[in-house]
């Protein structure tokens, strides 16, 4: 098992620090918000993400992809009506792509609850052919880009459109594409009222694209009272053995002791 650290955490601090605490804290990834290099992703040229491949690779450590997709620009939603934003997030989407893979990144995670939840006059089933068809539109890059797109399914306090594990992975199955598969999130699957673990093992392992690791109350994982002894079991049962990203939404007391305490416990369940 790899651990990775999302690097927002850091807020307005260089990733080449984060890098440097990533590093000496024994990480071996970083996943990347977009919106932490530029407020769009086409703003970021290519010597800018070369720059941002050679500082990771400086400091031994791999760029795992990308999430937080559709934070920074404000004209862009994954389920809209409106035919012109939903071209352009279409496009933006493709550019995002391209970004990740210029990065050395292999997984994009597709969270971004605003820009997804159903607008004003919206039926669902209108909002998951709007989803269908945008996703589908832009695998074909992502093959050839060797770039996975995971779903991943959110809390129904931030979104309204794919709530559940369940709803994630029936979208993977109608889509059907090698590159497009399921993102697991211990915060998020801790919503759905039911056993995470047991939801964990709903899934193959080979639909799961990505996994974020953290606590219900969106501290780091062992900094609350999510059971993390059931949901590592069910974790090595399946077989996943790729990346868990460490993704905290409260960054207090501040990003070093939250990524050093989160990398410590991990390594009880799974040692260097």
């Amino acid at each position: 098992m790899k651990f990775s650290l999302c690097n927002e955490m850091f807020e307005n601090r260089s990733l080449r620090e984060v890098c440097e605490v990533a590093r000496q804290l024994g990480y071996e990834g970083i996943e990347i918000a977009p919106f932490t290099l530029a407020k769009r992703a086409d703003d970021i040229t290519l010597r800018q993400r070369m720059e941002v491949r050679k500082l990771l690779e400086g400091h031994n450590l791999e760029c795992v992809g990308l999430h937080w997709l559709l934070a920074g620009p404000g004209d862009v939603h994954i389920t809209t009506p409106d035919e012109a934003v939903w071209r352009r997030t279409k496009d933006y989407f493709k550019i995002l792509i391209d970004l990740c893979a210029d990065l050395g990144g292999r997984v994009m995670v597709i969270g971004s609850p605003r820009q997804r939840s159903l607008v004003l006059g919206q039926t669902p089933q209108g909002a998951w052919a709007r989803a269908m068809q945008l996703f589908s539109s832009v695998l074909d890059q992502a093959q050839e880009r060797r770039v996975t797109l995971c779903l991943e399914p959110l809390a129904p306090s931030e979104t309204d459109f794919i709530n559940t594990v369940d709803q994630s992975m029936q979208m993977v199955h109608q889509i059907n594409h090698p590159n497009f598969k399921i993102h697991l999130d211990v915060k998020a699957m801790s919503s759905q009222g039911q056993s995470v673990a047991e939801i964990i093992r709903s899934v193959a392992v080979q639909e799961i694209g990505h996994f974020h690791v953290n606590d219900a109350n969106l501290y780091g994982p062992g900094m609350g009272d999510t059971d993390y002894g059931p949901i590592v079991q069910a974790i090595k049962e399946i077989g996943w053995d790729k990346w868990l990203s460490v993704e905290v939404f409260k960054y207090d007391p501040d990003p070093e002791t939250i990524a050093r305490r989160s990398i410590e416990f991990l390594r009880t369940f799974w040692p260097a």
